[in-house]
């Protein structure tokens, strides 16, 4: 009869699950901005102890991270182990099933961080791997895995994108002083927390901000992380009445990567905006909260291939989007500062929030941030 296992085996085979799935992370991370509307996927595969293969995901290269890994590791891959971050897929798309090239490999042991968030699909792949006689570990650093691909996971089960509103603000909860001149902004936070904004701006695959902040700020809101992406960020202006400057940094700036939402405007304005290359998109009056209609604008860029949304707006905006319940995720970052009562508050009206989740705090130099979930888009999902 084959010999148990003792407890020392098994917390040093747990601790090399670890140690190889925090590499396939790794690789996962590279394959953020990289491929979406897919998730971001990282793989490796390990034999006798050492890398045969990895590999991350690239839409556009269609292949997806276990077919790169297993492609790079040729005949070693049989009798390897596989690392990925998420659940192998067993379905044809754009491609094959992962689970078919990695039993055909002959794969031996497939080690998973979680589960594929499609309801329609979850746990298929693991399913499929069990019966070609692959053994099957689930849940090694699966929250880390998770963070990666919320977006995914929320567009995947809803048609909408996640998430995250980030506000810059003083202790007291101010975004601007009083008195602030119209294409003036105001730096509150310092470099190390510009350098994390521009991060998660990478992450993201479109930013919203509403008309108040291009008239009052003048932004660019591009994406200046030097990082990789297939795709440029998609910025969306909510602009009920089509205000947004012919001059302005953002249409100057455009390459496509634009689009205004309106409700009711004058022709002319329309196409001044049009003429210049930028994507309007009127908006019906259903679905709106404080004059805004949230839900029609985050289900088109839904159905556009927008998975992660990143707001930067103002108090109104702000106000209306956490009290619509469609903000997943919240990042607020504190200047140690105080503005006073007069300054501009964050949030125009009072807002009621459900329990934060899973929040941390971060120090950026002499700034720090506190991050929390609203919505955990992976609800349900054993």
């Amino acid at each position: 009869m084959p010999r148990s296992s003792q407890p020392g085996e098994a917390a040093s085979a747990e601790a090399e699950d670890r140690r190889w799935m925090k590499r396939a992370l790794e690789l996962a991370e590279k394959s953020v901005g990289l491929a979406s509307p897919n998730p971001a996927v990282g793989c490796v595969l390990v034999r006798d102890g050492s890398v045969a293969g990895e590999g991350f995901h690239q839409y556009d290269a269609l292949d997806h991270a276990e077919i790169v890994a297993l492609k790079q590791a040729g005949a070693r891959a049989a009798g390897a182990t596989a690392y990925v971050t998420l659940e192998p897929c067993n379905h044809y798309g754009r491609t094959g099933p992962c689970t078919e090239a990695l039993a055909q490999a002959g794969i031996r042991r497939v080690v998973a961080a979680t589960e594929d968030p499609n309801p329609r699909i979850c746990k298929l792949g693991f399913e499929r791997l069990r019966g070609a006689g692959v053994e099957v570990v689930t849940g090694v650093l699966s929250e880390e895995a998770r963070r990666i691909n919320d977006g995914f996971a929320k567009f995947t089960r809803t048609g909408l994108p996640f998430v995250t509103m980030k506000i810059s603000c003083s202790l007291d909860g101010r975004i601007a002083p009083a008195g602030q001149l119209p294409g003036a902004p105001v730096w509150l936070t310092g470099e190390a927390v510009r350098g994390e904004v521009h991060r998660m701006r990478h992450a993201a695959d479109a930013l919203l901000t509403g008309i108040g902040t291009v008239l009052t700020d003048d932004p660019l809101l591009t994406d200046r992380s030097g990082l990789p992406r297939r795709r440029p960020l998609l910025r969306v202006v909510l602009d009920s009445a089509l205000r947004t400057p012919p001059g302005s940094q953002l249409v100057r700036s455009s390459h496509g990567d634009l689009i205004v939402f309106f409700l009711d405007a004058a022709a002319e304005a329309r196409q001044v905006l049009e003429a210049r290359g930028i994507r309007v998109k009127q908006l019906p009056s259903s679905g709106s909260v404080a004059g805004i209609p949230l839900e029609p604008a985050l289900r088109f860029l839904g159905e556009s291939g927008i998975t992660t949304l990143l707001v930067e707006a103002g108090a109104r905006v702000n106000a209306a989007l956490l009290n619509s319940g469609f903000v997943d995720q919240l990042v607020v970052f504190y200047a140690p500062t105080m503005l006073g009562s007069g300054a501009l508050p964050a949030l125009a009206t009072s807002v009621a929030l459900p329990p934060i989740q899973n929040f941390t705090l971060k120090r950026f130099d002499e700034d720090f941030a506190f991050a929390g979930y609203l919505r955990d888009p992976w609800a349900g999902i054993d």
